[in-house]
């Protein structure tokens, strides 16, 4: 019997921009995260006594600022040496950008494949032959796939790539390759990686991605593991997800179109909360907020935003062990506008001007300055770059609908006070 692991990803030691914009939020063990789930990974390969790990691309996430991370992971090499566990990685996009990586030597346990060309390394005590080769830059746009070698009808062969196949959304379009290119080889399992969720792309021959070990940032959400796979007289006959993340991102999505009071408000997103608390195994929870329906409270919401989120982040603290990251007030009118202000009146063509507003981001902060700070309205994976840009349309579009929604809603409370 042969048992090993398939993860990517990994991102070890990953920077974090943009959280300093959130005052609460908790940098240093989201910092620590990635190593803490890597420390899980060891902890799995140990305990389930493993042969091999597979990484497959992106161990690192660019140029280290120390050798911090390089002592860390050969400790860690140190651990899977004295279980006489080995280790087999192809380098992916992030990892070639590394310069100190390139000059730090391997544990005798670590195998880093070739940037030249394709190579087999054969574990002859397995009857296991694994084929990998890894990227010679940051961006490499051929097809690797098709130079890899035919299978070893001798061997168990296993593919490891660092790829996006045909292409994914919120992925660079790297080492594009076919089903077709992979399943022609003839190998009985593909180890990929790029693609930071988990995704089955054939069950024979076996061809996945495992997703990254920890989410990183909300566009991360939900259980984040690595792939366990057990081979019998030279058949794929278990293949396990186990969890090895330490902190959970996720969206809560809560319906308020039945509720009538601030009350019944906070009772649905205190329920809410506790709900995904509960999935999360005990982890911290890093939580986004979508407040959504029909709602008699639309205006208010959107009018006391600011006040609101507030008090929300009072429930989140209260049940310990969530971040809520941000607050997204998605609720609708259940009435019209004309119904609410009359037609042809002087509030209803205000309200007019307002909806066909179409501003920039400077516009945005000038104009409504009593928004607080519009720039946490912003997800801290978007906050990348000094600045919003062109290459983030729709979320300029989503915060010019949240001021315009901001607006109106102040606009119908000054005239109710009028």
């Amino acid at each position: 019997m042969i048992k090993f692991i398939h993860t990517a990803d990994i991102h070890l030691d990953s920077p974090l921009k943009g959280l300093e914009t959130y005052e609460d939020a908790p940098v240093e063990e989201i910092r620590r995260a990635t190593r803490r789930a890597f420390d899980n990974l060891i902890d799995l390969a140990i305990d389930e006594e493993v042969d091999f790990i597979l990484i497959a691309g992106d161990l690192y996430d660019g140029d280290w600022k120390d050798y911090n991370t390089g002592l860390f992971f050969a400790a860690r090499m140190g651990r899977l040496s004295k279980a006489r566990i080995r280790v087999f990685i192809v380098s992916g996009n992030h990892d070639a950008a590394s310069q100190i990586t390139k000059a730090m030597p391997l544990p005798d346990n670590v195998t880093l494949f070739s940037f030249r060309k394709p190579q087999s390394v054969k574990l002859d005590d397995l009857d296991v032959v694994i084929h990998g080769q890894s990227y010679s830059s940051r961006a490499v746009t051929e097809n690797l796939a098709s130079q890899y070698p035919q299978f070893d009808s001798n061997y168990f062969n296993i593919g490891l790539l660092h790829t996006s196949l045909t292409g994914r959304e919120g992925h660079e379009n790297y080492v594009p390759c076919t089903l077709d290119d992979l399943t022609s080889k003839g190998y009985d399992y593909w180890a990929l990686g790029h693609i930071h969720k988990r995704e089955v792309i054939s069950k024979d021959p076996m061809i996945l991605f495992p997703g990254n070990i920890q989410g990183r940032h909300i566009k991360e959400t939900g259980a984040k593991g690595a792939t366990l796979v057990t081979v019998e007289d030279g058949r794929i006959t278990e293949v396990k997800e186990p969890e090895l993340d330490v902190l959970r991102w996720s969206i809560c999505h809560v319906d308020l179109s039945e509720c009538e009071t601030k009350e019944t408000v906070y009772e649905k997103v205190r329920s809410a909360m506790e709900k995904e608390q509960g999935l999360t195994d005990g982890k911290t929870l890093a939580l986004r907020l979508q407040l959504e329906g029909s709602c008699l409270l639309h205006a208010e919401l959107h009018a006391r935003s600011t006040q609101m989120t507030e008090e929300i982040r009072g429930i989140a603290a209260s049940l310990g062990d969530i971040w809520l990251e941000k607050v997204n007030f998605r609720t609708n009118r259940k009435t019209s506008m004309e119904e609410i202000v009359g037609e042809n009146t002087p509030l209803s063509g205000l309200m007019q001007a307002i909806e066909s507003l179409d501003f920039g981001e400077d516009a945005l902060t000038t104009l409504v300055p009593d928004l607080a700070n519009l720039r946490t309205k912003l997800p801290a994976e978007l906050l990348d770059e000094d600045s919003l840009t062109e290459s983030q349309p729709e979320n300029l579009s989503e915060l010019q609908e949240e001021v315009k929604e901001f607006l109106i809603a102040k606009l119908i409370q000054h005239g109710g006070e009028a």
